[in-house]
């Protein structure tokens, strides 16, 4: 059975990765499980100074899901390029660095210095807050993400993904402006918007009054607009939300996923990565399928 995978350019001995902000830079999970078994590996959102992040409480469990406000802390693109790809390279999974900025200048400006490292490609976080526009997404609406995917592409020569905001109405068109402005795959979804409130302070539960939710919660959620971005879009589609296991896998690439990411589950069960590697081959096994691929969009839908 052929697992590989071409995502956006990028060749991949299976299609399962793991989810920026949920994975660290592999160095923890690296003594659990062989990261070779890996298709690819997503870091830490990596901004262009170091970040402190926000004030805790920074996560929250919520009924089948987590709330977390990290706030990007990361130690800044020199250190990671210095000190986590030498070592990050050393095993047999694509590297990407989930690059990060609270404007568009910030997210160039990092971006020019990871197209001279050594990785595999870039996952532009659309998600984050801009400054400039008073706290909104980076990436609300086709317009801005077409422009700063364009800024970011023409400093960028290695493979770009761009990972949309779900905190939107129309998520086609979002991934349809990704694709405009020389994006080679969009990544989705990040988490939704949410709060969670302690009834006996009556305050919020976490420091930042309102977090993203992830988790198996958000599923479905996930399918439908990965699904709606495959149908809008030529390129390459990474699924992610709530996966923690081979069936949830394949109903992503089902939906249109080349690839998938793992995040969430990472945190309650460390080696649901490597599981959901070997559920996906006992899937095509039982199922007859001999490439990955064939199943990418095999959706039938009901009349």
């Amino acid at each position: 059975m052929d697992m590989s995978v071409d995502f956006a350019g990028i060749k991949m001995k299976n299609p399962v990765m793991v989810s920026s902000g949920t994975f660290g830079y592999g160095k923890e999970f690296s003594e659990l499980f062989d990261l070779n078994i890996l298709g690819g590996i997503i870091t830490k959102g990596t901004s262009l100074k170091p970040k402190a992040g926000n004030a805790p409480p920074r996560i929250c469990e919520t009924p089948g899901g987590l709330l977390n406000a990290i706030g990007l802390q990361n130690p800044g693109v020199e250190y990671v390029v210095e000190h986590y790809l030498p070592w990050l390279r050393k095993f047999d999974a694509a590297v990407i660095v989930n690059a990060c900025g609270g404007t568009v200048e910030d997210c160039v400006d990092v971006c020019k210095i990871l197209d001279s490292a050594d990785i595999d490609g870039v996952e532009l976080n659309l998600s984050c807050p801009n400054v400039k526009a008073g706290g909104g997404a980076l990436g609300g609406d086709y317009e801005t993400v077409k422009e700063v995917t364009g800024r970011v592409r023409r400093v960028l020569s290695k493979p770009l993904i761009v990972k949309l905001t779900p905190n939107v109405s129309d998520i086609a068109s979002l991934a349809k402006g990704a694709e405009d402005a020389g994006a080679d795959a969009v990544s989705l979804v990040n988490t939704f918007l949410s709060m969670c409130i302690d009834i006996n302070t009556r305050r919020p539960i976490l420091g930042n009054n309102t977090g993203g939710l992830s988790g198996p919660a958000i599923r479905p959620i996930a399918v439908r607009m990965v699904y709606e971005a495959a149908q809008a879009v030529r390129i390459p589609v990474l699924g992610m939300g709530g996966i923690v296991n081979g069936n949830d896998a394949i109903e992503f690439i089902l939906a249109g996923a080349t690839a998938i990411s793992i995040g969430t589950g990472n945190f309650y069960d460390p080696v649901c990565s490597v599981n959901t590697v070997n559920d996906i081959e006992s899937y095509m096994e039982k199922h007859g399928v001999s490439r990955i691929k064939d199943l990418v969009g095999a959706v039938i839908l009901n009349n």
